[in-house]
């Protein structure tokens, strides 16, 4: 929202409530099934020999850590957002538990008692987020701001961080689209509204975000921006901190609203300090992006590449010529074969396989673009393969984080990391993370399969993302926790970045050093004391918690 102009007092549209994670697993339940095809077989081969399946626990037997908040926290917080809105209910903290990592997951299936926010508080728009933040900040209690829950790193872990409590602050009840632009095409949400709320707000005006990360179906718009997500669509759309034109910020030490032209030299821009800040600073309440008129025509292609040099050669190609499909993806030779028998075509797919929709405001902009790119991947030696394996990519690009509460139940580990580096660098990159993943877990007794693909393309380089499936040891998650720190190694040793698009978390927090060193650390550090004198917010996701 333009920060000249006054803020609405009603928003234009509230959404229907969004679906819920459930506590203990990926997503709602809407994309069980069972294991996929020929996976029977794939589980076969890592299983030779005595599994380690991990049960998932019956809800007569979860005990949550007992609530620290006592009555007179408690009756202040209800007092700003209504009684019925700060609750120690333990339904409610057994739903923010934390995030969705394999750590995470084996946590929720571990004996023993789980560690939960000591109360739940749902405040309805930046007004009472701000009087939450003053009133935590007065008694010492720690806040985390909850979205969607989809954290993989740890960002969303209840933390006190020396404080006497902590409470979740749910910021569903923020969805709500407060102004739209139609004539800068910009719009501002709540920064509770999910990726499906936001889309069926903007789709029945004929606009679209477009950002579609895996997270999509439960993540936030809030959560979008204080990660720095990345969707399937980047390329045609950007990453979301390229869409975001404005931020409201609420913060201990008060409120900021930020980006009111889309550009300036006012300086150092204060919107990058939240951008990727994940609530160790604040709490975005409000977030305002760039959207587009909804694309009249899409077009899918799908080619071959004889290794993952050349397909990689063509995408560098196609970027660094501006050609710009919507989603532009290359699996390399392992993540080929391994979808490929998953799906039962065993013999179907050799070499790399690339992906690619191409959406246009007509179907000549479409083809046009389907045209160049298909020029460019035929000249590095691609084979074309139809649309087929692009459209069963999109049908099944929302369901894959869900196979891994599956695979966990049979005794096999699926997780995944990545990073992004120069395409000079990328080779030795991919070789080196792709070699101390299988290093570590080879060494923990198992036989992994280590895959890749490229699915964010930049002209100086790309991102790179790891799928690792294993045996489960019986000791799961240190078997993982020790692959994901070789990995991590790897990647500040090969020149990548700790992440491209999941954030910091507490998970990354040991290795932000390595990235932007001491003095870097140390400026964020003088950042989050100005904003949040007494380190209430997010104590140890980015930051390490005061005394730590």
């Amino acid at each position: 929202m333009d920060a000249m102009q006054p803020h609405p007092v009603t928003p234009l549209a509230v959404p229907a409530p969004a679906p819920r994670m459930r506590w203990d697993a990926w997503g709602d339940g809407r994309h069980d099934g069972g294991l996929p095809p020929g996976a029977k077989t794939l589980v076969s081969a890592l299983l030779p020999g005595r599994a380690h399946p991990v049960a998932r626990r019956s809800l007569d037997d979860v005990v949550l850590s007992p609530s620290t908040l006592d009555d007179d926290d408690l009756a202040a917080l209800g007092a700003i957002v209504g009684a019925a809105r700060a609750t120690r209910d333990d339904t409610a903290r057994r739903g923010h538990l934390g995030g969705k990592s394999t750590p995470d997951l084996l946590a929720r299936r571990a004996d023993g008692v789980q560690t939960a926010p000591d109360a739940i508080v749902s405040p309805a728009d930046h007004d009472e987020v701000a009087a939450v933040l003053r009133e935590c900040a007065a008694r010492g209690i720690a806040v985390v701001p909850f979205g969607g829950g989809t954290s993989v790193v740890g960002g969303v872990a209840p933390e006190r961080g020396g404080h006497g409590a902590v409470i979740a602050l749910d910021l569903a009840r923020t969805a709500a689209l407060w102004s739209l632009d139609e004539v800068s095409l910009l719009a501002t949400f709540g920064a509770g509204t999910t990726g499906p709320q936001a889309e069926e707000l903007l789709g029945g005006r004929g606009y679209t975000l477009g950002h579609f990360p895996q997270s999509f179906e439960f993540a936030s718009l809030g959560g979008f921006a204080a990660t720095r997500s990345s969707g399937q669509a980047s390329r045609g759309y950007g990453r979301f901190d390229d869409l975001v034109h404005a931020l409201r910020v609420a913060t201990p030490a008060g409120d900021l609203d930020l980006g009111r032209a889309p550009a300036s030299a006012a300086g150092p821009d204060l919107r990058e300090l939240f951008l990727g800040s994940e609530g160790a600073f604040g709490v975005l309440t409000e977030v305002t992006v760039r959207i587009r008129p909804r694309p009249a025509a899409t077009r899918y292609g799908a080619w071959t590449f004889p290794d993952f040099a050349a397909g990689a050669a063509a995408l560098r190609e196609a970027t660094q010529r501006g050609i710009r499909p919507t989603v532009l993806r290359l699996s390399d030779e392992i993540e080929t074969r391994t979808n490929a028998a998953m799906g039962g075509h065993f013999a179907r797919m050799r070499g790399c396989l690339a992906v690619a929709t191409f959406e246009g405001a007509t179907a000549t902009e479409a083809d046009a673009v389907a045209a160049a790119t298909a020029e460019i991947f035929a000249a590095h030696g691609a084979k074309p393969r139809g649309e087929d394996p692009a459209r069963s990519w999109e049908r099944g690009r929302f369901a894959a984080p869900a196979l891994r509460d599956t695979l966990l139940d049979i005794g096999v580990l699926a997780e995944t990391l990545e990073t992004a580096t120069t395409w000079a660098q990328l080779p030795v990159l991919k070789a080196a993370v792709t070699e101390a993943l299988i290093g570590s877990l080879s060494a923990a007794g198992t036989k992994p399969i280590v895959m890749c693909h490229i699915s964010h393309v930049y002209p100086a380089g790309a991102s790179l993302y790891f799928t690792v499936v294993a045996a489960l040891t019986d000791s799961p998650t240190t078997q993982w926790t020790e692959a994901k720190d070789a990995a991590s190694r790897a990647i500040l040793a090969s020149g990548g970045t700790i992440t491209h698009h999941h954030a910091v978390g507490r998970d990354h927090r040991p290795s932000l050093v390595g990235e932007v060193g001491e003095l870097g650390v140390a400026v964020l550090r003088a950042v989050k004391d100005t904003l949040d004198p007494r380190g209430i917010m997010n104590p140890g996701a980015l930051i390490a918690a005061e005394g730590a």
